[in-house]
């Protein structure tokens, strides 16, 4: 890399690390070219990009950043996964790593919380957006369907009462 090339991938870097919600740190060593693209390709679908760092150049753009904190994380073979949900990014990734024992989640950053490995994995656990809202609409449906089938109940045993009380009475 000449020093332009140099300029423009610290800037293009520390446009990322300074802009994304989500960041994920991993070492690819041992993954060969072909599951690299099959990963981009599924990181590429959620919006999510994946990116093979240079360290040192990499750790200069993260020193004026909100990711600072991340640079430790820049040592032998890393990349990198930029975007918006971190859940995603996180549940991409450790289920790629459990397919393929070459790629090592290490940390990252999600909103402005650091997360180490062990943080990575329980992201990666958590519901999306989208399932959360489906549990919660299914919740309030599941009471909504009881509460109206007991007030039926309920209806259906009133309407069925004066007969009840007529046949039970003695007649003249």
């Amino acid at each position: 890399m000449n020093k332009e090339q140099k300029k423009n991938y610290i800037s293009e870097m520390s446009e990322k690390f300074e802009n994304s919600k989500a960041i994920m740190v991993t070492h690819y060593q041992g993954l060969t070219m072909v599951q690299l693209d099959d990963l981009r390709s599924k990181m590429r679908d959620h919006g999510i990009i994946f990116k093979i760092t240079k360290n040192r150049i990499t750790k200069l753009a993260l020193e004026k950043t909100k990711c600072k904190d991340l640079s430790n994380l820049f040592s032998g073979p890393t990349a990198v996964a930029f975007g918006e949900d971190a859940i995603m990014s996180a549940r991409i990734l450790s289920k790629f790593a459990k397919e393929n024992e070459n790629l090592k989640l290490i940390g990252g950053i999600m909103g402005n919380e650091l997360l180490d490995q062990a943080g990575v994995q329980n992201v990666a656990n958590l519901p999306t957006l989208d399932e959360a809202r489906a549990n919660i609409i299914g919740i309030l449906n599941a009471s909504a369907s009881k509460l109206v089938s007991i007030l039926l109940a309920r209806s259906e045993k009133m309407s069925n009462l004066p007969q009840e009380i007529s046949e039970t009475q003695p007649k003249e």
